[in-house]
């Protein structure tokens, strides 16, 4: 019975595994192959999220950092951003948004 539950959980385990790697590839490729954009955009809103991770006697944590743009239409996007983009960028600045498909490029301020 124990090894039918190991093996089953390891197959769960192993198909979750390659379901994220072909997930992760799919949507780099999607990205490539999208054309790059460039919108007038507003800065509505940043946003950080920290993950903290525990190894046996020491923590580490990694910090991700999110902004949401408003373009001219009225449609919010969010995009992860570098932690040297995130510092420059202030909530409310107006300017030329780049980006190739959910990957951000770039935030060139107008005003």
């Amino acid at each position: 019975m124990f090894e039918i539950l190991f093996t089953l959980m390891f197959c769960l385990i192993f198909g979750m595994f390659i379901f994220t790697i072909i997930k992760r590839i799919s949507q780099w490729n999607k990205n490539n192959h999208s054309p790059k954009l460039t919108v007038d955009a507003t800065i509505v809103t940043k946003r950080d999220h920290v993950s903290h991770h525990h190894h046996n006697n020491h923590t580490t944590h990694s910090t991700t950092y999110y902004v949401t743009f408003q373009v001219d239409s009225g449609d919010r996007m969010e995009f992860h951003v570098s932690s040297s983009e995130f510092g420059m960028l202030v909530e409310g600045d107006y300017g030329r948004l780049t980006f190739q498909g959910t990957r951000y490029l770039s935030f060139e301020r107008i005003y």
